[in-house]
């Protein structure tokens, strides 16, 4: 049961990574394809070139191949996994980096493993050589030249025997330090945060001023601020979005086309018909978190795979299909009401692009939208 739920996961993803087309392709990324049953996938050049024939299956799920990825296969009922560079290299073998039942997925040409003897992370380059060794208890993908690493914590498991079988567990004590990719240490002590925008980075002298900022003080004796994704939404969303709210303010502040929820399931339709249709709902229904006593708050997620593909939105996804919420995240504002009728919810999601946040998913529950 579980190998075909991966199957099918799988499957979907390299189905809507299989819909990027050129511009994926422009530096010799390879792209899978799979064989006639669908049992195994290897991967083609931009001019439809078997690059490897199909041999992959289990947790291998990049559905592009730029540099460097996370393999495994099965010969004569034996399973091994490795990493493969694009020149054939080998290395890492029985050293994946497991998350969320997936392995790592190249970040700016660096892919993280993990040591099978210590459990430790580690980190190897695009030509499979260690720039960081397995010394960390855990690092993050590669963003910007940077790697939050934590080092000397334990785990602590959730279920109450504590047994090493369980998937659940957070990480207790260690030391946090931010680092670059020939692990050197740039910030000393760098408590995780997943709202921080790693490709805003400013060095400083002193704290920086900027209130969307958070600044922490570096080896060098600088400062390294970055944009905390909460603050600079809340700040666009009070100070720019409401203030003077237009239809066609709303519209230019909006994606293309708006993914909706209907009373017979998800819509998409363009931003400008349904703002204009709906402006006086969608207006007073955002205004409400200027209200002091309105129950709202703001989430962070990433863009969901499996409702947003193709080429046009390609560059908000990694090789393997997940969202770069640390770039591209999702900003959701979810509104609650309660009264005699019952409980509901209204949901605005903000896609944060390079043009700028843009409304790009609904769901209003108090009013009906047409």
């Amino acid at each position: 049961m579980i190998r075909t739920i991966m199957k099918s996961s799988l499957l979907l993803i390299l189905t809507i990574l299989s819909g990027f087309t050129s511009s994926a392709q422009s530096n010799d990324t390879w792209i899978a394809f799979w064989n006639a049953d669908t049992t195994l996938f290897g991967y083609k050049d931009k001019n439809g070139v078997v690059k490897i024939e199909p041999k992959f299956n289990g947790f291998s799920n990049a559905g592009r191949f730029d540099h460097i990825i996370a393999a495994m296969e099965e010969n004569n009922g034996k399973w091994t996994n490795y990493y493969l560079t694009k020149s054939g290299k080998t290395v890492g073998r029985d050293s994946l980096h497991i998350f969320d039942n997936y392995p790592d997925c190249e970040s700016e040409g660096f892919i993280r493993f993990r040591d099978k003897k210590t459990g430790l992370a580690g980190m190897f380059d695009r030509n499979g050589k260690v720039v960081i060794p397995a010394e960390y208890n855990e690092l993050t993908r590669v963003r910007n030249g940077m790697v939050m690493a934590l080092k000397g914590a334990e785990k602590k498991y959730w279920d109450k025997y504590k047994h090493e079988g369980c998937e659940h567990f957070s990480w207790v004590n260690g030391k946090s330090v931010l680092i670059d990719t020939t692990n050197k240490v740039l910030v000393e002590n760098f408590p995780y945060n997943d709202a921080l925008n790693y490709f805003t980075l400013q060095k400083t002298v002193t704290p920086h001023s900027d209130t969307t900022r958070i600044s922490f003080p570096a080896t060098d004796g600088t400062y390294y601020s970055f944009i905390n994704h909460h603050k600079e939404f809340e700040q666009w969303l009070r100070k720019d979005l409401l203030n003077d709210l237009t239809t066609q303010k709303l519209i230019g502040a909006s994606y293309d086309t708006i993914t909706w929820e209907t009373e017979d399931g998800w819509k998409k339709t363009s931003s400008k018909k349904l703002i204009a249709n709906n402006f006086q709902i969608l207006k007073s229904g955002l205004l409400e978190i200027l209200q002091p006593k309105t129950d709202y708050f703001v989430s962070n997620d990433g863009l969901n795979p499996f409702m947003y593909g193709g080429t046009e939105f390609e560059k908000y996804f990694t090789n393997c299909g997940e969202s770069k919420d640390w770039i591209y995240p999702t900003m959701s504002i979810i509104v609650s009401h309660e009264d005699k009728k019952g409980f509901s919810q209204n949901h605005y999601e903000f896609l944060r692009t390079d043009a700028g946040y843009k409304l790009i998913s609904l769901t209003v529950r108090d009013k009906k939208l047409k």
